[in-house]
This record gives structure tokens, C-alpha cells and sequence, in this order.
């Protein structure tokens, strides 16, 4: 059974990582695409982003900076009233001088998957460049290539030094990769909703 879970969980990072060979880049690489799909991340009791999630907020903000981007989408997890990560990272991102009208809340990104999924068929997102940390990264790309997206990524490493809790996040996203593999087997559809035209909306105003 131990081994049967480990060949799962090795295949499927193996298949992650074929998947987004290739579209793994630095910030200054990257290709440009007309927005970035920043992922959500903890947030703190009193509404401010942990310090994974500011990471990967803070180059979501130098992607469109360097104009690499012109629309940020912030997806997170909104399943509480007393919980609201795609609030607190448009608060951080306009407090950091992202013009408002730039960033789109995904209030419904439950997960990698629902992220990725939502931005494609709720937000109409056609090409992107994800956001979050490195060892997060392949799963994400891979994911949001498989369910239709042009999609590359930009991973945080600065978080590194936290040590454990690195090295935590990364074991747990080495074992997510089996959920994604079914989550893309089985086609899962994640909470949708009316169609969101905020994207749209943000790059007409260019």
C-alpha cells in the first residue's frame, strides 16, 4: 500500500513536471502576457497576507511594473465571511501602487485547480502568466495548460529561507499533484457562477 501512494505521487509529479517543462521562467524572461494569475495563500487574523502570499504578490506587482502584464487576477480562497484572501491581496497590491482598476478579485479559488479553471471559463482568461512560489510552480502551469490556458510561470524562491515551513509546503504540493491528476481525469467543475467580465473590463481600459 506505502508504495503503491509513493509510485502515485512520483508519477504524478513527474507528469506535472513534463507538462510545464519549457514554460518556467524568471521575472525578467518571461513572456509578456496581458495578466497574471496570482494564487491565493494564508492569510493573517487581522487581514494582511502571510509572507508566501506577499511574495508572490509583490512579483505579481514587478511583473506589471516592467509591463510584463497589464491586469493582475488575485484568486483565493473566500469560503468565510471572516476569511477573505482576494481581499486582503487587492488591499496589499493598491497599497503597493497598483492602480484599482487593475486588479480583479477571484473570490471562488478554492484551489490550483478552481484558480485555473475559474480564470478560463468565468474571467475568459486566454493567455497568463501564474503567479506563486517555485516548488508550487509546475503543478500550477501544468494545470492550467491541460485545462486550455496559454499559460506560463513566474515561482517565488525568496521565501526560502522561512526553512521548515518551505520545506513543509513543499512536501504537501509534491503530494497534491496526485488530487490535480484527478481532478483532470475526472473533469471536476469547480464553483462557477455568472460570467465575470472584470478582466475585460481592466484590459479595454488600457
Amino acid at each position: 500500500m506505502a508504495a503503491a501512494s509513493a509510485g502515485a505521487v512520483l508519477g504524478s509529479v513527474l507528469f506535472v513536471r513534463a507538462q510545464s517543462s519549457g514554460h518556467l521562467f524568471s521575472a525578467v524572461d518571461v513572456p509578456p502576457a496581458p495578466v497574471a494569475l496570482a494564487l491565493g495563500a494564508q492569510v493573517r487574523p487581522d487581514g494582511t497576507p502571510s509572507g508566501f502570499l506577499a511574495a508572490r504578490l509583490d512579483l505579481a506587482r514587478r511583473l506589471f511594473e516592467t509591463g510584463k502584464v497589464e491586469v493582475i487576477l488575485v484568486s483565493g480562497d473566500n469560503g468565510a465571511k471572516e476569511y477573505n484572501e482576494p481581499e486582503a491581496m487587492r488591499d496589499y497590491l493598491i497599497d503597493a501602487g497598483i492602480p484599482a482598476d487593475r486588479v480583479v478579485c477571484d473570490y471562488a479559488g478554492f484551489d490550483t485547480y478552481d484558480s485555473c479553471y475559474r480564470a478560463r471559463t468565468v474571467f475568459g482568461v486566454e493567455k497568463v502568466i501564474i503567479v506563486s512560489q517555485s516548488y508550487h510552480l509546475p503543478r500550477a502551469v501544468a494545470t492550467a495548460r491541460l485545462l486550455g490556458l496559454d499559460a506560463s510561470g513566474v515561482g517565488d524562491d525568496t521565501v526560502r529561507r522561512a526553512g521548515r515551513p518551505w520545506r513543509k509546503g513543499w512536501v504537501r504540493d509534491q503530494v497534491a499533484s496526485v488530487k490535480t491528476i484527478l481532478d483532470l481525469l475526472t473533469a471536476r467543475t469547480p464553483v462557477l457562477g455568472e460570467p465575470e467580465l472584470g478582466v475585460t473590463v481592466a484590459l479595454f481600459r488600457r
